[in-house]
């Protein structure tokens, strides 16, 4: 088939390119930049996904049987028109339209089915506000004009080529034997999908007839609390480790920046839980998920292997303000 990959140079585009290609599919990536280094096979189109003019261009006499639609813009946002505009500028002859949007669809809560309602369109955070407008205005097209769609909500996403500062960051740490903080009591729930049980879905979703229409939670069943999470990236790394639980008040107060740096959790992994509730996408693309300790030994060997130079050398100054302020306090209550 013809493919085109919206986004295929980053942590998922990269690994479900290769898959393509591997599987014999004619592949193109469309990003905003002249070059992809990717495999020569792959044909490189250059245009801002948020301008529809420049897509409109980029795709102008191009046919393709399947787009992957994988990008958000961070610094701008990337809205429903946007996305709309991309499917318009794709024609009418594609067999799927799959759309990566995220757990953060549903705004809040807990163990959503694919079935719950999504956050609405007056959301206060734009990233959720968008991924739900989008959601809605492409099952919209799927019920009017037939637009075969497909959607991915997956939470957060660990496996080997992450460039986020996540599972790294706390194996930085351990290396160093240093403690990890735990924001509050640690029991902060999170849940996870391994990289390549997301691709294989993401193919599957274009292979599989009854996969029109749908929307699929992915990622396992089970979600950890933050202490769980730090055991289990210990456990695969064969790492002894020690937490120091510190109020999240005090650490936001401080200057923690859960979005960023001064990164005191990893970046982006201490924010209010959303989970959901898994089957759907075994029952229907049976794609079943990787052991989350399984997906993290091979996520320690990718991150031994390229540790140096992937990331920036670990800066613990603003740790070390919280650990010398959690001894001080321990300090006075003894």
């Amino acid at each position: 088939m013809k493919v085109l990959v919206i986004g295929g140079t980053s942590f998922i585009g990269r690994q479900l390119v290769k898959e393509l290609c591997d599987a014999g599919h004619d592949v193109a990536v469309m990003h905003r930049k002249p070059e992809h280094g990717l495999a020569r096979r792959v044909e490189n189109l250059m245009a801002d996904r948020n301008d529809a003019e420049s897509v409109q261009q980029a795709l102008d006499e191009r046919r393709f049987d399947v787009v992957y639609d994988n990008v958000y813009d961070w610094e701008r946002g990337t809205t429903a028109a946007q996305v709309q505009a991309t499917v318009r500028a794709c024609g009418d002859r594609i067999s799927r339209y799959i759309f990566m949007s995220s757990v953060a669809a549903y705004g809040d809560g807990l163990n959503h089915y694919e079935g719950d309602a999504l956050a609405p369109d007056n959301h206060p955070d734009p990233y959720v506000r968008n991924k739900a407008m989008t959601e809605r205005m492409l099952f919209r097209l799927h019920q009017r004009h037939r637009l075969p769609v497909v959607t991915f909500r997956p939470p957060f996403i660990y496996g080997p080529g992450n460039p986020f500062y996540r599972e790294a960051f706390f194996w930085d740490r351990m290396r160093l034997a240093r403690p990890i903080v735990i924001p509050g009591d640690g029991h902060r729930l999170m849940q996870f999908v391994y990289v390549k049980d997301l691709v294989r879905a993401m193919i599957r979703a274009m292979e599989v007839p009854n996969a029109d229409g749908e929307a699929f939670n992915i990622g396992d069943s089970r979600a950890l609390t933050q202490a769980e999470v730090v055991q289990s990236l210990a456990a695969a790394a064969s790492k002894p480790f020690q937490l120091v639980r510190i109020p999240r008040e005090a650490i936001l107060r401080t200057g923690g920046n859960p979005m960023g740096e001064p990164a005191y959790f990893g970046v982006y992994f201490d924010i209010p839980p959303i989970t959901e509730k898994m089957g759907k996408v075994a029952r229907i693309l049976g794609v079943r998920p990787t052991p989350f300790e399984e997906g993290l030994k091979e996520t320690w060997r990718w991150y031994l292997r390229h540790r140096n130079g992937r990331f920036p050398q670990p800066d613990f100054t603003f740790e070390n303000r919280l650990l010398g302020l959690a001894q001080a306090r321990a300090a006075s209550q003894g």
